[in-house]
């Protein structure tokens, strides 16, 4: 509980406040934080007798030649959950330090409490995260598996849906304070699962027992909107279908599938309102990366044409919108068009061709996304 690097937060913490010599003793009676450096790992007595005693020792000049390792001043037991986990000393003259005595020993608790706090919080979160992985690579429901979840209060008998958020901010600079108001969202139900997810993700479980697609939809957006105001960022958001429990990787990628195919940030994007994106979602990485070299490879190195090439499909093949976006002459756009054509042997101006040159630049974009 009262570890060194806690100890010498407090050290450093109590000095603010008060600019006397300072010391945190284990139960043991040994010194763990001072701010003499020469009395750490020294025992002390006074501290050891205030700890089996449970109360405040004044120790005087005269108990100096008596106990070993003490130095005038007071020591104060530190209490936590009713036992004790340590003790600080203040040296100094007993009665100019005594009546700061019972403020320190507060602010030392404080301090400690809230240490427990957050790695109890750090330890929740990071066990949460662990089981949802193993969940969600549909590890096999052993005993142990279903031990883990009682543990964390995890109903493994509810349908849910899954949501990713993804923001543009890592979460790891975010305070626990930050967190906490995340997590503690007035509208999770007690099934609900909100959890980290690497450092600019939040997945979120809903429990879809009694949730529509309206209802889901109302929810999503509001949950955006709750993690924008807190984040203070834009946050996109996607959205798998609902499952059993047993399902779950389904509904996990579903929403993988649905962040990655918005347009834009801060859309809110259901994977059943996907199309052609679904399609393409199942194409490997290679045959991707292969197709367009198969396609557009000769423009990888004209810019200038991509970018015609994207404009075009933008305004719907709309050749004067195209131009007037791109600021050049329409004579400018058929020469580009030309060119395009004899470098690829695509003709832009064939749908077939058109349909072609739209999924390469598609993967394209993917690939230098990723």
């Amino acid at each position: 509980m009262l570890i060194q690097e806690l100890a010498e937060k407090i050290v450093s913490e109590v000095r603010k406040l008060l600019n006397e010599d300072i010391i945190v003793v284990n139960t043991q009676g040994i010194i763990i934080a001072s701010t003499d450096p020469d009395r750490v790992h020294t025992f002390h007595e006074g501290a050891f007798i205030a700890s089996k005693k449970k109360d405040k020792l004044i120790i005087t000049q005269e108990d100096q030649a008596i106990l070993r390792g003490v130095k005038a001043g007071i020591n104060l037991p530190i209490f936590f959950q009713r036992d004790v986990v340590g003790v600080i000393g203040i040296t100094g003259d007993p009665e100019t330090v005594s009546p700061y005595g019972e403020i320190i020993r507060k602010m030392t608790e404080l301090l400690i409490s809230e240490s427990y706090f957050t790695e109890q919080f750090d330890w929740q979160s990071r066990s949460i995260e662990a089981f949802l992985l193993d969940w969600i690579q549909f590890k096999e429901w052993d005993d142990s598996f279903t031990d883990r979840a009682k543990l964390l209060d995890i109903d493994l008998s509810v349908n849910r849906r899954v949501m990713i958020a993804e923001f543009n901010q890592d979460s790891t600079l975010l305070h626990r304070d930050g967190w906490l108001s995340i997590l503690a969202w007035n509208e999770r139900n007690q099934h609900d699962i909100i959890a980290r997810w690497g450092n600019n993700r939040v997945i979120y479980l809903s429990n879809s027992k009694e949730l529509e697609r309206s209802d889901t939809r109302s929810r999503a957006f509001r949950f955006q909107t709750f993690l924008s105001e807190r984040l203070h960022t834009v946050v996109s958001i996607g959205i798998g279908s609902k499952v059993s429990p047993s399902q779950i990787q389904l509904s996990y990628h579903q929403a993988e599938r649905a962040l990655k195919a918005r347009k834009k940030d801060g859309e809110v994007v259901f994977d059943e309102d996907l199309t052609l994106e679904m399609v393409l979602d199942d194409i490997k990485q290679h045959t991707k990366k292969e197709f367009v070299l198969r396609t557009i490879e000769p423009l990888l190195e004209e810019q200038e044409l991509i970018t015609t090439l994207k404009t075009l499909l933008h305004h719907d093949f709309n050749l004067k919108e195209t131009a007037q976006s791109l600021h050049i002459h329409i004579n400018t756009l058929h020469y580009r068009l030309k060119k395009i054509s004899e470098l690829t042997n695509l003709n832009p101006r064939n749908t077939d061709d058109l349909f072609i040159l739209y999924l390469a630049l598609l993967f394209l974009d993917e690939h230098t996304k990723k």
